[in-house]
């Protein structure tokens, strides 16, 4: 069985003069994870992608402000030169954009002005899956550039790996970032890379007030979720967690951390541990002799680039 553990800030004792990269830092985890990692030393610099104004609380000369609509391929990679001109280097990048379910896309039907069913509003996956795909792909360009190499965190979500439904969309984005990390570490540690999730339950965050229909705000969703016993983490929570992932370096690199309740616990672990019982010894057997690692083109390793 795979354990819940706590992390106390003073034993990340790695996270100090590192540089992070931050999309959708402006709000809710981003910014918390900011305020954070400047909190936890005074040689840390962030720098910040959103498409919302830069908080008063990241005033800062060690903090770096670009504004950008992050499904913008240019205007990520804009943000990305200009970030590693400010600061010389980027050694974590924390792809953290994401938006609600966005009306019912699905069961709801919707005519254009010819009386032809409408084209779906697929903006979650827009943002939720393929910005942050734009971000692991310039993450790992810039990282692969430093000696040390440095950390890709994706905020899944708890979503991402049970699935609710009614956000099919939110869903299925957060799953893909699963997906993606799954797909990705077993070639990162070739270029220097480490790359993980954080995958937090319910969450004090603004998106919590976009949950509810009456109009509450996150605060009062929040309070009204735990007062019906749902547990909800606090933002800091999960700053800490993506703070335990940074810490780990290398040896974080496949990791997916559930935080609840304030608590966390590696999924991927679990995951790992249980397909013999989900798929059956004799399936996983036949899985694990099959030719799967020679379909697709593999890097090279990187002690041979």
């Amino acid at each position: 069985m795979t354990e819940a553990f706590t992390v106390d800030a003073s034993a990340l004792i790695n996270v100090r003069d590192k540089v992070t990269l931050i999309t959708g830092g402006s709000s809710g985890i981003g910014l918390a994870t900011a305020e954070f990692l400047l909190g936890l030393s005074p040689s840390n610099r962030v720098a910040i992608l959103d498409r919302a104004e830069q908080p008063a609380s990241l005033a800062s000369e060690r903090v770096f402000f670009h504004q950008c609509d992050a499904t913008s391929w240019p205007a990520q990679r804009a943000g990305f030169e200009a970030a590693a001109q400010k600061f010389g280097r980027i050694d974590v990048v924390f792809a953290n954009v994401g938006i609600n379910e966005r009306g019912d896309q699905f069961f709801s039907d919707v005519f254009d002005g010819d009386n032809k069913l409408k084209e779906p509003d697929r903006s979650v996956m827009d943002l939720d899956f393929t910005a942050n795909a734009d971000t692991v792909k310039l993450g790992i360009h810039y990282l692969r550039q430093n000696e040390k190499g440095g950390s890709i965190i994706l905020t899944s979500s708890f979503a991402g790996y049970l699935g609710n439904p009614g956000a099919p969309f939110y869903n299925s984005a957060k799953h893909g970032l699963v997906g993606l990390m799954r797909s990705l570490k077993a070639e990162t540690p070739k270029v220097n890379v480490a790359i993980s999730v954080v995958a937090p339950a319910v969450t004090a965050t603004p998106m919590l007030g976009s949950l509810d229909e009456v109009g509450m705000t996150a605060e009062e969703n929040a309070a009204h979720l735990i007062r019906s016993g749902l547990t909800v983490n606090r933002v800091e929570s999960v700053a800490l967690a993506v703070g335990y992932l940074i810490n780990g370096g290398p040896k974080s690199n496949g990791m997916g951390i559930l935080v609840q309740g304030d608590k966390m616990v590696d999924l991927e672990k679990g995951y790992a541990k249980s397909k013999e019982a989900w798929m059956g010894k004799k399936m996983l057997n036949l899985v694990k002799r099959g030719p799967g690692k020679d379909l697709y083109r593999r890097i090279e390793d990187k002690a041979k680039i």
